[in-house]
């Protein structure tokens, strides 16, 4: 006997929703297997990991603060990837977001009376908005790939923080360590509950996650968005402009990467250092797919990986596992998404061997 894949004929809508469902369920097991392989008991290495975090004392709390930058750039990628727009450079634009802003705290440092955080969301959306224009211009005029132009800009906004922190920005009280100075309280986010950290960040995730549900779902521009990844030639044929479609998708992606990287320098972080650049910008982009595209499915996909980085922070100090482990679980879970959603358009069917003939 053996296995075939057969064209289903039309995408299968329960796959749809189940693929993701099943990829989790995957990566679970894998990572039962991997932890025995280190030598650490599964079960008790899983409920640290994936369940002691939501647990602990403000662990929902936690949870929100980690997943909020991760959703506000997965909308924002989301909505380019419907229109088959690739923004794989969502980090650089997350940390160029994050330098624009810094750079309106520091101006402002000796302001007391003034809550400067509030010109630093502009600047943090703009500071996106820029570096997610470049590939928009390379792509539009010169048909350049934004999946490599947007990628190889990531470097770029790395090596421009590294610059700042290690030069004009850097902390003269620091001790020579590479970083800002720790930014003012005018400067950062209201903690909006108290004895928790979850910020105005958190409420503007979940605001980003409904504005980006009504765009998709009730305005024109969702239905060009649509078109345009779908039935590119009938989007071309009705008159939507593939151009128009490439500079908002990058534009309102790196505009989304920014204001997160805005609200992490002004919340949790409280500066900028070499360290701001923590992947969440590639995390997005898992996100993205796991969510299916979809502002209310990438909450919650944006929430189940905030639960790998604060379950991986919490595998390192228990069972003294490596750094790498939320990488590797997060890396899986791509896997084994890609690979379910084969089954969307595909269905396998045993089919019995053929017997030889004397």
């Amino acid at each position: 006997m053996r296995l075939e894949v057969v064209p289903r004929g039309e995408r299968s809508r329960w796959w749809a929703y189940g693929s993701p469902i099943l990829a989790i369920a995957l990566t679970l097991l894998t990572t039962l297997v991997i932890f025995a392989v280190l030598g650490k008991d599964p079960l008790e290495s899983l409920r640290v990991m994936w369940i002691d975090p939501l647990t602990a004392k403000r662990g929902i709390s936690e949870l929100f603060v980690k997943g909020a930058p991760i959703i506000m750039i997965a909308v924002g990628l989301s909505l380019g990837f419907r229109a088959n727009v690739w923004n794989i450079g969502a980090e650089g634009q997350y940390v160029m977001g994050a330098i624009f802003a810094t750079g309106v705290a520091l101006y402002f440092y000796d302001v007391e009376t003034f809550p400067v955080w509030m010109l630093m969301i502009p600047a943090g959306i703009l500071g996106g908005m820029f570096w997610g224009a470049i590939p928009a211009f390379l792509k539009t005029q010169f048909n350049a790939s934004e999946i490599l132009t947007s990628l190889m800009l990531t470097y770029v906004a790395n090596l421009v923080l590294l610059y700042l922190v290690v030069g004009p920005w850097k902390d003269p009280e620091g001790y020579g360590f590479p970083q800002t100075r720790l930014l003012t309280a005018a400067a950062s986010s209201p903690h909006l509950v108290p004895g928790t950290r979850i910020h105005v960040g958190v409420v503007a995730a979940l605001i980003i996650v409904a504005l980006g549900w009504f765009l998709l779902s009730k305005s024109l521009l969702g239905f060009k968005l649509k078109v345009a990844g779908q039935a590119p030639r009938a989007a071309a044929y009705a008159g939507f402009s593939t151009k128009s479609l490439t500079w908002l998708s990058l534009l309102v992606g790196g505009g989304l990467s920014g204001l997160a990287g805005m609200f992490e320098v002004a919340g949790p972080i409280g500066q900028l250092t070499p360290a701001l650049p923590t992947g969440y910008g590639f995390t997005a982009i898992i996100v993205a797919f796991l969510g299916r595209l979809h502002p209310v499915g990438v909450l919650f996909g944006g929430l189940v990986l905030a639960l790998s980085y604060l379950g991986g922070e919490k595998a390192q100090i228990a069972l003294g596992l490596p750094a790498a482990v939320t990488k590797i679980n997060q890396g899986i879970l791509l896997f084994y998404l890609l690979g379910c959603d084969l089954l969307i358009r595909y269905r396998l069917r045993v089919v019995p061997s053929k017997r030889r003939a004397g």
